[in-house]
């Protein structure tokens, strides 16, 4: 077809299915525009770009890394929330009044808050408007939602010194010699997601088996269940676990303090846990333009190269240049090396959350 359509695309995904709920004539609002950012600084005049990021060591370095440049670069404020969870901030206004206008999500949490409302722009036209988006891997947009710019492995940490022989397969967690002595995480943490999504997929049909994830849940018993990943650190340093889920930064990071910290990768199933960015559909354009600004500064080889040096994060770019710990704990970048990365389908889970949540926590407490 050679006609000029009267929408472009842009036009057409910004009116998709929240557009029966809006009056025709908030077509033409401010937030419509088309909004893309060509790598160059521009003067923003002081605007204030709120994000929604982690806070205490995380976010100071992220302040040290990006932040200030940032602010001083496009004369700008970033107005930064580290009051998580996101997803009561964001249904409470409901889509058009966005708390954040860029926020960095762990994937459940996100997909909920997507299934929620149409709050995110959609993620092809936040990759097709940066430059720095051509150097992602296909990995980093999997989750459809949004981009994907660092993440950690999944694998299983074990001490060196007591797992004898170590884990070498997913299904080894549950070997009788390590029943009280192996460790995974409440609910609501995100590894025990990824956790029992990948236990469902190899100890039944597919993922959406929840009753062969239940079994595996019961069979487990006994173990140790963890509220985060620094007091499951603690319960193996102690010997009290000798074998837990884990990404791999945990037991990279101890392991070159000196600890008897071994790490094995899942190797039957691959998920990610992901730091992921989206920016808000319905902030004003000064806030997309800045948001997109920041989505590609973070996708460049020095942020990406100090976050990896300081908590072991692996890159989503082709170009990233990675940091000698990660380099000396056998990481590399290629396209091969990730081209295995497995994406749950976290609509289901968070379809059947209420009753996966129910369940597993009635077993871990028997």
């Amino acid at each position: 077809m050679t006609d000029k359509p009267l929408l472009n695309r842009r036009s057409v995904l910004k009116m998709g299915a929240g557009a029966a709920a809006l009056p025709l004539f908030n077509i033409n609002h401010a937030w419509s525009q088309d909004v893309t950012f060509d790598g160059q600084a521009f003067d923003a005049g002081g605007a204030v770009l709120r994000l929604g990021e982690w806070g205490g060591q995380w976010g100071e370095l992220v302040q040290k890394y990006l932040i200030a440049d940032f602010q001083k670069e496009f004369n700008c404020k970033v107005e930064y929330d580290s009051s998580w969870p996101w997803f009561p901030k964001f249904v409470a206004g409901g889509p058009q009044k966005p708390p954040l206008d860029i926020t960095n999500w762990n994937v459940p949490e996100m997909t909920k808050t997507a299934k929620a409302g149409d709050y995110f722009l959609p993620v092809e036209d936040v990759v097709s408007s940066i430059p720095n988006g051509k150097n992602l891997w296909p990995f980093a947009t999997a989750n459809g939602i949004g981009v994907v710019w660092a993440y950690n492995q999944y694998g299983y940490a074990y001490r060196t010194d007591l797992a004898n022989p170590p884990p070498a397969s997913f299904k080894d967690l549950w070997k009788t010699e390590f029943a009280g002595k192996r460790g995974t995480y409440i609910t609501s943490n995100g590894l025990q997601m990824d956790f029992f999504v990948t236990a469902c997929s190899l100890f039944g049909k597919d993922q959406y088996d929840l009753e062969a994830g239940y079994q595996a849940m019961r069979d487990l018993m006994p173990a140790k269940i963890s509220d985060f990943t620094g007091n499951m650190q603690t319960l193996m340093e102690r010997g009290e676990v000798v074998v837990a889920v884990a990404t791999d930064s945990d037991p990279m990071q101890a392991r070159d303090r000196g600890a008897p910290f071994g790490l094995w990768y899942w190797t039957e199933k691959q998920p990610i846990l992901s730091q992921v960015y989206t920016i808000s559909r319905y902030s004003e354009p000064m806030q997309k333009k800045l948001a997109l600004a920041l989505v590609d500064r973070t996708l460049t080889p020095d942020f990406i190269g100090n976050m990896g040096r300081e908590f072991y994060l692996r890159p989503t770019i082709s170009n990233a240049v990675l940091p000698d710990n990660l380099v000396k704990s056998g990481i590399v970048n290629t396209a091969d090396s990730v081209k295995d990365y497995w994406t749950p389908d976290w609509n289901a889970y968070i379809d059947n959350e209420e009753d996966i949540v129910e369940t597993v926590n009635e077993i871990f407490a028997s």
